[in-house]
């Protein structure tokens, strides 16, 4: 098949007939595409949007994001998930006004030098915000190169990953070659790979009917769409279940903040622990502990599992290191793990609060 016109040419077009009206899509500053393709790592379109606006209210620039206060930041990602990203983005801003003078580096070796940015962020951010002819692979560009291509390996082994790679740069290189002044092709190539494999060229029951590359796929002329990426299974879930303490005294309710250097350090929860793997943690002396709610969440292959009680204590104690005891209005103000602003939740509706008749 001919690049360029059997996939290039007939993907610009059906881009610019149907691309979403995204609010990233609407700028080339590229610290702000850079904000989008962090969050959209391993998040659906339509949970980053609200974050993306709000963040780039809050943080409107590289030099806002690199002196932020670490909460800040912090809150500003609260139920994206993932959280090392929001970690990488402030030491990114903070590379950026060190290394290269305060100015979004261009190149694709630069780009590359920012924390938490691989060869698909780098790639994206260089094409969409620079127009350059960088090769992007993800989930849905492999799922329309291994279809379209017919290329039944695995993707994930590297042969075979490689030669994805080499076909993504080969047509982003084809779309940059047949550019016209004012055109923004590479930008709009790549994110019309993406869009397809989003919008059309789904996992299952794939749209072939309003796909633009339907006459040039293998996939549909062999009928091994259901086949194709031929990926490996993933591992079973492994389920964990935690016990949480939601302890009050006086209005005051005990909050600790998880360590810097483990998962979703940083952020505050309700003690907690998990029974089969640790002792139970150390708490002021409370009364008899009554149920307040049961969440479910998942991280990663785990199928988590969080009974929160709560419990009242006489006296509150000293707060030790990353503890504080705090009201419902202040705890609502933390950055807290999404399992355990699902509990604050809970603790709200059924906590009386200030100002209430």
């Amino acid at each position: 098949m001919h690049a360029l016109s059997d996939i290039v040419c007939p993907l610009l077009k059906w881009y610019g007939a149907n691309a979403r009206d995204l609010p990233w899509r609407r700028t080339s500053r590229p610290y702000a595409i850079w904000v989008s393709e962090i969050m959209l790592q391993q998040t659906l379109v339509a949970t980053v949007i609200p974050y993306w606006k709000r963040w780039l209210k809050e943080l409107p620039s590289i030099r806002s994001l690199a002196n932020a206060k670490e909460d800040r930041v912090l809150k500003l990602w609260e139920g994206l998930g993932y959280y090392r990203r929001a970690r990488n983005l402030q030491k990114g801003a903070q590379t950026i006004l060190t290394q290269f003078g305060g100015r979004f580096p261009r190149t694709l070796p630069e780009v590359l030098q920012l924390p938490g940015v691989g060869r698909y962020t780098a790639g994206a951010i260089c094409s969409i915000a620079f127009n350059q002819p960088a090769p992007i692979v993800d989930g849905n560009v492999i799922r329309v190169l291994t279809r379209v291509y017919g290329i039944g390996a695995d993707p994930k082994e590297k042969p075979t990953n490689e030669r994805i790679w080499s076909l993504a740069e080969e047509l982003v290189r084809n779309a940059g070659s047949a550019q016209r002044a004012n055109e923004r092709n590479c930008s709009d190539f790549n994110q019309a790979l993406m869009e397809l494999g989003a919008m059309v060229c789904s996992p299952t029951n794939p749209a072939c009917h309003a796909c633009p590359l339907r006459r040039t796929c293998v996939a549909k002329r062999d009928g091994r769409q259901a086949q194709l990426p031929n990926l490996r299974k993933n591992a079973a879930a492994t389920p964990r279940k935690f016990k949480a303490f939601v302890v009050e005294s006086s209005g005051r309710f005990l909050i600790r903040r998880r360590p810097q250097e483990v998962v979703n350090g940083g952020f505050w929860e309700f003690p907690n622990y998990e029974p089969e793997a640790e002792a139970a943690p150390n708490l002021p002396a409370h009364g008899e502990p009554a149920s307040l709610c049961v969440v479910r969440h998942s991280i990663t292959r785990y199928r988590i599992t969080v009974e929160a009680v709560h419990a009242k204590a006489a006296k509150p104690g000293r707060a030790r290191k990353n503890e504080a005891w705090k009201t419902i209005e202040e705890l609502d103000q933390l950055a807290l793990t999404s399992a355990h602003r699902k509990i604050l939740g809970k603790l709200m509706k059924t906590t009386p609060r200030k100002g209430r008749g």
